[in-house]
């Protein structure tokens, strides 16, 4: 069967959740102001934000009153240890691996916090390997990390599907490969004119079964 390539964050798992309620809890053990959960999703920026980045406007913000290793700890640590798995996504996943489908996560970001996130949600048993963007240093959309994700699981990167819920980095390489793909939405509308997914889903789940039973 052909290769399944997965993106991780807002995809299997839904990052911007847990690093919401990671954040409010912060918030309140500081007794601060509980609104500002606004403001400290739109400056993270469902993770694109360069921590160091939000680390230095977090810090100007607050002050004394957010100590710095506070702030360290919720973007080291925040998402991952709050991540869930879907019982959802995990079905699917499970009807991919018995229809005989490699899948395979193709993550940008750090290592240790994306290994964290799929062990700690028990994706290390539903999927045949991962490729982390820090690790292979390459970042999608760039055609090495899902030549590399293809060469990790030994099965060749033609006639692979990529789902994903980035426009740029998961779709954008799927076309740039000549690869098919589904791009999860959350319910948001495609803007893109230069390319397109080859199938729209509302979530991670729809986009699995669909593929698997396109093939």
């Amino acid at each position: 069967m052909p290769l399944l390539m997965l993106d991780l964050d807002n995809t299997l798992v839904d990052r911007d959740a847990a690093f919401q309620a990671a954040a409010t809890a912060l918030l309140a053990e500081h007794a601060l102001p509980a609104t500002d959960i606004e403001w400290l999703m739109t400056l993270d920026a469902s993770g694109y934000t360069p921590k160091l980045a939000v680390a230095e406007a977090m810090a100007d913000r607050y002050g004394q009153a957010l100590p710095e290793t506070a702030i360290r700890t919720l973007l080291d640590h925040g998402a991952a240890d709050r991540v869930v798995l879907a019982e959802t996504t995990r079905e699917a996943l499970t009807k991919a691996l018995t229809d005989g489908w490699t899948c395979v996560i193709v993550t940008n970001g750090r290592t240790v916090q994306q290994e964290t996130k799929i062990r700690k949600t028990g994706l290390d048993r539903l999927v045949q390997g991962w490729v982390i963007s820090e690790h292979v240093g390459h970042r999608k959309p760039g055609p090495e990390i899902f030549q590399a994700a293809a060469e990790a699981v030994g099965v060749p990167l033609s006639g692979a599907w990529i789902i994903g819920d980035s426009p740029h980095a998961d779709i954008a390489g799927a076309n740039a490969l000549g690869l098919r793909s589904v791009w999860v939405s959350a319910g948001r509308p495609w803007l893109q004119d230069s390319y397109q997914p080859t199938q729209v889903a509302d979530e991670v789940s729809s986009a699995i079964n669909f593929v698997i039973s396109t093939t």
